[in-house]
């Protein structure tokens, strides 16, 4: 039977490499942009207009694929933001804006199909998280913040939504080559802040880490590898090998010590 896939966040980056690998290989993808408009010539599979923090927006999509096709196979939750900033200077009006897309957005789109595929007694829920979800990083502490509150979230959701025969599961990317450090909030550097020259030389590790990171491609096939899994983890931690081996480091330092192990890759007094 031919699966049918929902990706949020298409257009572009990991959810578009992610959607058009799934096509290469015989899935019906739908992906969705708050502007499909500017997208549609180079993407090689249907792309609707949805905004994971408008409930009605994401019934819409969701009614309209169910028309379609009769039935949802998988979602992945991918839409997302990135923000940075020290906290202090971060403007309210931004912090929830990232909450909004970063975790509301998906226990949105969540609550949207879990009708169907309870009426389907299947389906698979894959959450894109990140690995900076596991530590608080400096001048990303928000966007730290809502990866690890989705992370936390998910846990809850896979254990009650078991019953119904659906499965869920969450992808913590480190740094892949995309365009994501273009589309982030960025907290303006302002002059003669406190927090100028770090926040400055911090951006500028950050950024570099963007554009040396993986290929999205190799997400994509993680993807592919979960959704043949008969029974997916819990988690899936998909970066470098120093991105992934902080994670342990984190569990096993003393707390002072992973701190300033963040503090000198920072280079941060």
């Amino acid at each position: 039977m031919l699966k049918v896939v929902l990706v949020t966040g298409g257009s572009s980056g990991i959810g578009k490499s992610i959607s058009e690998f799934l096509s290469e290989k015989g899935f019906k993808v739908y992906g969705t942009s708050r502007n499909p408009e500017k997208y549609q010539e180079k993407i090689s599979f249907p792309l609707l207009n949805m905004e994971v923090t408008n409930p009605s927006s994401i019934n819409e999509v969701i009614t309209k694929i169910i028309d379609e096709e009769g039935r949802l196979d998988i979602v992945i939750n991918n839409a997302g933001v990135g923000i940075t900033g020290p906290i202090e200077e971060t403007p309210a009006s931004e912090i929830k804006k990232a909450f909004d897309i970063n975790l509301h957005g998906p226990i949105n789109v969540i609550k949207s199909v879990l009708p169907q595929m309870r009426k389907q007694k299947s389906g698979l829920i894959i959450n894109i998280t990140s690995i900076a979800g596991y530590m608080g990083l400096p001048y990303r502490g928000i966007y730290s913040a809502t990866k690890a509150a989705l992370e936390i979230t998910a846990e809850a959701f896979r254990i009650e939504i078991k019953q119904f025969g659906i499965e869920m599961t969450n992808i913590a990317p480190g740094d892949f080559a995309t365009k994501i450090a273009d589309g982030r909030y960025h907290a303006p550097v302002i002059s003669q802040s406190p927090y100028e020259k770090d926040y400055s030389n911090t951006l500028e590790i950050m950024n570099s880490h963007v554009s040396s990171g993986k290929d999205p491609k190799d997400l994509a096939q993680v993807v592919y590898q979960i959704i043949r899994s008969k029974n997916p983890r819990v988690r899936y931690k998909e970066g470098s090998l120093l991105q992934k081996f902080s994670i342990v480091l984190k569990r096993i330092l003393p707390s002072r010590w992973y701190e300033k192990m963040l503090m000198n890759h920072y280079k941060l007094k």
